[in-house]
Parts: C-alpha cells; sequence; structure tokens
C-alpha cells in the first residue's frame, strides 16, 4: 500500500496531501518513522570522532523531520477534524511516541556526547550567538527531560511522562466529547424570546444539520452559546444553558475529568521535584521571561490592586439596570451578567453587537485583515485552490513578501463543527528553517477559529469579540510567516512561552482604530460603509467591563497558579479548591455545583500549565509597543518593520528581553495598560 505521508509532498509548496491521506497511513507511517529517527540517533551515538558542534548538536537538530511531519499533520487535525478512528489511534499510539521521545532523551550515550560539546563549547567565540542559543536549547531540553537522572529515576520518569501524555489526550478527548454531546432543543417560538435574528437562523441551520425537524438547536459551541446568554431574555433558559456549560465533564460519567485533574496535576508535580524543582511552576518558569513563581504573584496582584474597585463599580452598574428592570430584591448571578451587561452597553452606548455584524461580513473582514498586513508590512495573499486542504471549510493562501518573492502557505479555517474542538488557534504544519547552503525552506501556517456559520438566508456575519479574535490569530500567524532563523527548533513561535502571545495580542489594538475599521466595514447588503458614529461607540465602548475581563482572566492565572505551586499530592475536592484559589478575584457569587478546572484545556492538555499568566503578561508588552504605533501613526511602516525585524523575524534566537528592548528602546512598564485600559489618565 502506497502511503502519502511517506513520500516527498508532490504538491505546491510541499504542502501536507490531505486529499491523500486516510486514517490507515498514520500507524505505518509513525512506526517507520521512528525507525528511521532511530537509526539518525545511532548514528550519532555510534560516531567514532570526538564529539563536535557540527556532529553531535547539528547532526540531532536534524533527525526526526519524518516523524516530526507526521505528528505535525496528525494532532493539528486533531484539533481541527478529528473522528473516533482518530481518537483510538490517538490512544493507542501516544504511550509508544512518548516512549520513543524518552528512549532518546534518556539515552545516555547520547547525552554524553551533548555534554562534552556543551561544556566544551558553550563559552566559545567560534560559534554564532544563534549556534549558542541552539546548544543551550539542546543541552536544557535533554537535562529538562530527566537526562541527568540515574537507575531508578530515569524508569521513574520515564513511567511518568508516558502517564501525563495518555491523561492529557484523555482530558481533552473527554472535552470534546462532551461539548458536542449537549444540545438544547426548541420547539416554541416563545423559548426564543429576545433572541437576535442571527442566532435563531442558525439554531434553525444547526437543527438541521443534526436532522432535526420544526426546532432550533442551541449548542455549547461559542457562537450558539455566548449570543444566547447575551440575548436570550428567558432567565431560566439562560440558567440551564449556563450550568450545562459550567458543568461540563463533571457528571461522574465516563467523560468525568475530576479523576484525571487531580492525576494530571500530581503527575506534573512528581516529575518537577523528580528533575529537582520544588514545584511544576518553578520547573516552567525557569525558561520563562517571568523567571519565577514571585514575579507571576506580583504582576497579578498588581492588577487586582489596580482593576478591582472599576471592577466593583461596573457590576454595581450592571446590577443597577437589572434591578430597575426587574425589581430592587433583583440579585446578579452569573448567567444574568452578559444579558445585564449588554443591556448597560446599549443604554450607555447605544451599541449593540447584532448592530455591527451586518458591517462585519466574513470575507470582508478577512480582506481588511490580510489588508492591515499588507499596508504595515507590503506582503500580499492570493487564493491557491490547488493546494490540498483537509476540509471544505479550509482556504489556503500563498503570501509573497513586498518584493514577490513566496513567504509561506496560510490556511485559515473559521467554522464550528463536530469534529474540532472550540476556541481558536494558530498551529504550523511546517516550520521555516535555512539548510547548510542557506536556502530558505518556508512555513505553512495555520489558523482555526469557531465563528458564526453563515446560514442559507446570510453569509457568515461575525460579531465584533470575533473580529477581535481573528485578529489575536493572525498576529501569531504573522510571527510564523515572517519567521526567519536558521534553525527550525526556533523559529516564529517557538519562543518563551510568556513572549509568545506580543505578536498576537498587539494585533487585538487595530480593531478599535477608526483608520482601520474605515478599509473594510461595508454593509453586506447595501454596501455602505460602516457609519462614523457607529464606529465612533465602538471606540467610546472599548473599555465597557475592562476591569471585570481582567480580574476573570487573572482568575484563571490564579487557578493555574495554585494547581501548579503545590509542594504536595492533591487528593482533596476539585471544586472547593479552585473556588478558594481565586475568591479574591471573583466579583459575581461563586455556584457550588459549577467548575472550571475539569475544562480549563489550556493549563490541563494544552500548553499553558503554569503559563496562563502570559496572556497578561503579553498584554503589559502589547500596550507598551502598541503606544509606539499609536505616537507615529498606526500604520507607519517604519515601526512595523521594526517590530517585524526585531521581534517577529528573530523567533527564539534571542532572550525575549533583549529583542524587546530592541524594538521598544525600554522595559515595558504596566502604565500604558493601565492608561489604555482607563483606569489611570
Amino acid at each position: 500500500m502506497q502511503n502519502p505521508l511517506l513520500e516527498s509532498f508532490h504538491t505546491p509548496h510541499e504542502t501536507a496531501p490531505f486529499h491523500l491521506i486516510k486514517t490507515e497511513h498514520y500507524e505505518p507511517a509513525f512506526r517507520e518513522a521512528m525507525r528511521q529517527e532511530n537509526e539518525e540517533i545511532a548514528a550519532i551515538v555510534n560516531c567514532t570522532e570526538a564529539p563536535t558542534f557540527e556532529n553531535t548538536i547539528l547532526a540531532l537538530e536534524q533527525t526526526g523531520k519524518l516523524l516530526g511531519r507526521t505528528c505535525t499533520i496528525f494532532f493539528n487535525l486533531m484539533s481541527a477534524e478529528t473522528n473516533d478512528e482518530m481518537d483510538a489511534l490517538a490512544e493507542k499510539m501516544m504511550p509508544e511516541l512518548s516512549e520513543h521521545e524518552n528512549n532518546i532523551s534518556l539515552n545516555e550515550k547520547l547525552f554524553a556526547r551533548v555534554k562534552v560539546v556543551y561544556e566544551s563549547q558553550k563559552d566559545s567565540t567560534q560559534l554564532t550567538a544563534e549556534e549558542k542559543r541552539l546548544l543551550e536549547k539542546t543541552y536544557d531540553g535533554f537535562v529538562r527531560n530527566g537526562a541527568n537522572l540515574e537507575g531508578a529515576d530515569k524508569e521513574t520518569y520515564r513511567k511518568l511522562s508516558m502517564e501525563l501524555s495518555s491523561l492529557t489526550l484523555r482530558f481533552s478527548q473527554n472535552n470534546l466529547k462532551e461539548t458536542n454531546k449537549y444540545e438544547l432543543v426548541f420547539t416554541e417560538p416563545e423559548q426564543l424570546s429576545g433572541l437576535p435574528e442571527s442566532a435563531i437562523e442558525a439554531a434553525a441551520h444547526t437543527a438541521k444539520e443534526k436532522g432535526k425537524e420544526n426546532c432550533w438547536v442551541f449548542t455549547l459551541q461559542a457562537p450558539s452559546y455566548v449570543p444566547f446568554m447575551k440575548y436570550s431574555n428567558q432567565r431560566d433558559l439562560r440558567r440551564e444553558l449556563y450550568m450545562a456549560y459550567n458543568t461540563q465533564c463533571t457528571h461522574g460519567d465516563e467523560l468525568d475529568n475530576f479523576g484525571i485533574v487531580k492525576q494530571i496535576v500530581n503527575v506534573r508535580r512528581q516529575i518537577a521535584q523528580l528533575l529537582g524543582y520544588k514545584t511544576y511552576a518553578d520547573y516552567v518558569l525557569k525558561k520563562r521571561m517571568a523567571a519565577n513563581s514571585q514575579r507571576v504573584y506580583e504582576l497579578m496582584d498588581q492588577l487586582i490592586e489596580a482593576y478591582t474597585p472599576a471592577a466593583l463599580k461596573e457590576i454595581k452598574e450592571i446590577e443597577a439596570i437589572a434591578q430597575r428592570m426587574e425589581g430592587a430584591d433583583f440579585r446578579l448571578m452569573p448567567w444574568d451578567f452578559s444579558y445585564y451587561a449588554e443591556k448597560l452597553k446599549n443604554e450607555k452606548y447605544a451599541l449593540n453587537e447584532e448592530e455591527l455584524r451586518p458591517y462585519f461580513e466574513l470575507s470582508h473582514v478577512k480582506a481588511g485583515v490580510f489588508g492591515l498586513a499588507t499596508r504595515l508590512y507590503g506582503i500580499t495573499f492570493k487564493e491557491n485552490k490547488e493546494i490540498p486542504v483537509y476540509h471544505p471549510d479550509v482556504d489556503a493562501y500563498e503570501v509573497f513578501d513586498k518584493d514577490g518573492s513566496f513567504l509561506a502557505v496560510l490556511y485559515t479555517d473559521f467554522h464550528p463543527r463536530a469534529g474540532k474542538r472550540s476556541g481558536a488557534w494558530m498551529t504550523g504544519y511546517k516550520d521555516q528553517w535555512k539548510d547548510k547552503n542557506g536556502l530558505n525552506s518556508r512555513p505553512h501556517v495555520s489558523v482555526t477559529m469557531n465563528f458564526t456559520k453563515p446560514t442559507e438566508e446570510k453569509p457568515a456575519l461575525l460579531t465584533f469579540s470575533e473580529v477581535n479574535t481573528f485578529l489575536h490569530e493572525f498576529g501569531h500567524a504573522l510571527h510564523g510567516i515572517f519567521a526567519n532563523t536558521r534553525f527550525e527548533c526556533m523559529s516564529g513561535t517557538n519562543v518563551y512561552w510568556d513572549f509568545v502571545e506580543l505578536p498576537s495580542q498587539i494585533m487585538e489594538n487595530f480593531a478599535i482604530e477608526k483608520e482601520f475599521l474605515n478599509t473594510f466595514a461595508y454593509h453586506y447588503l447595501t454596501h455602505e460603509p460602516i457609519p462614523e458614529e457607529l464606529v465612533q461607540r465602538i471606540v467610546d465602548a472599548a473599555n465597557f467591563n475592562v476591569a471585570y475581563a481582567c480580574l476573570r482572566q487573572v482568575s484563571f492565572g490564579l487557578l493555574d497558579m495554585a494547581w501548579y505551586t503545590r509542594t504536595e499530592d492533591f487528593e482533596g475536592d476539585v471544586r472547593s479548591y479552585e473556588k478558594e484559589a481565586w475568591k479574591k478575584t471573583q466579583i459575581l457569587p461563586q455556584i457550588e455545583e459549577t467548575c472550571m478546572s475539569v475544562q480549563f484545556s489550556h493549563i490541563m492538555s494544552g500548553g499553558y500549565a503554569a503559563g496562563y499568566y502570559s496572556y497578561k503578561w503579553a498584554e503589559v508588552l502589547d500596550a507598551d509597543a502598541f503606544s509606539v504605533f499609536k505616537e507615529k501613526g498606526i500604520f507607519n511602516t517604519e515601526v512595523a518593520e521594526s517590530f517585524r525585524e526585531n521581534i517577529l523575524s528573530k523567533g527564539g534566537t534571542e532572550d525575549p528581553m533583549v529583542l524587546y528592548k530592541r524594538f521598544r528602546r525600554q522595559e515595558p512598564g504596566i502604565d500604558a495598560l493601565l492608561r489604555r485600559n482607563g483606569i489611570i489618565k
């Protein structure tokens, strides 16, 4: 049987041949790729020459290309387009892939060679800065994956890491299945009271997709859940949907994640302590800008102190409008917040997200976002139908630099479906690198989201928050697109985790800039530009509930740190621990049955364990960095070129603070963020 994963890709730019790949191709590809990498490792280990940078570090950097390519395609699709067969294969292969990885990181002879080169070359003047960074990254990679362990400890590490890979997979699979399982079905029109036409049409469309007649179906997917919570005037139904969303994976069935949370947290702590760290957070933060948990808590404490008074004032205003509408004894509950916040926003700014939708038709927004990149950086996007895609919803673009040279492939995937996890993310199907002859191998980047779908009557009309999300993920994409480093493991988004959100979050600033909105926001039917007074209302409302939103993000950071600063096993009640961990940021009543931890993929099965604070850390950076654009002009090409050259193209080749100061000429401070949010004048 021919296996496209084991052959050269004869596609435009050697993109993944999704149209040829079948589920049965993956397992033989995994096994052959592991066999090849074992041969490559054996060649390094058995080299009779003394260890050098070239025959050990560079040789090691070149190993495992086939396995990396196969894993990238498979696990990206596990998030974007999975099915039961792929889920079963992942459960089967994860322990074997983890064991294969351990066999390399715990290979004593291989590490001995790496150590010789590291100790002899770490201060060498013969290596370039990027080569030194690779040397350090390689050595640290072994040490942080147990290479310095001996005897029984090494076997314990091997067992724990395999266990962790299986646990995180089960966590995310349970989460996706639980999300897909839930439906709120309405058969009576009065149950739709308060909902905008767009939400009703989408619910009818969902019902039809699910083969249901004469009804409306709401789900826990964001484009369905968010409008319902914001507009439904049926309080009991809002509560029902809220409880369904916030009690996912808590029902004591096969999708329950309580036990898995405990195991994940305990296994990570055991791994960290085995490697000589007091907590898992200490282990993680060693390779972050923040450096230690004390600095993380300092930032969060600063934010709590600065934003809590404003957040309490925001809640008081929302409760006041609710009591005006419902009576003086009305008590604001979490399932009421979005509904009455929307009423208040309408009252204060006459700004209704539904009023904006007609101006944010997806194809126009895409043209606007792409056009922003053209205006800032001179790059252009050309759809290429010859590039294979993994689902009909996906489009593929060639990206060209300002001199016309090929820069990258960009895939866009915008709408929810059963095989796709919730949320939004950027990933790559191929990273950038330069070969020994200087040939620049360009990246294949993907942005995946869950935006409002088109219906039979209307195209996809986005909310303003969805426009923000698009800008955010596109910022990550630019980080990948502009990658220009020698080594693949340092290109694009391969940077410290609390630096990776800077390129994405800085793009969100453009969403409230009139000059940007006026480039693409046209009514999808009349083609009239968005009215100036509506743009002004968007700008005026930019800081609406900003303090509440900040405390919400900080609460997630506190929860994350509470789990990963533990020094002992956790055997307690997950719900109670969670509520205690973030209580100083909770300004709405906490509901006993709800639980975030069991569905908090970012910190349990994603890459944000002991790192969720990085969103706020990067927000400090992005507010500070965008102040340069505000000062010089938001479309200033010199500022953009400096950002590209000093931040976006450099990947992980230098310390992030060095790169940041090269762009900004100073260290970041919190004042720009407080000023942008109106906390200080």
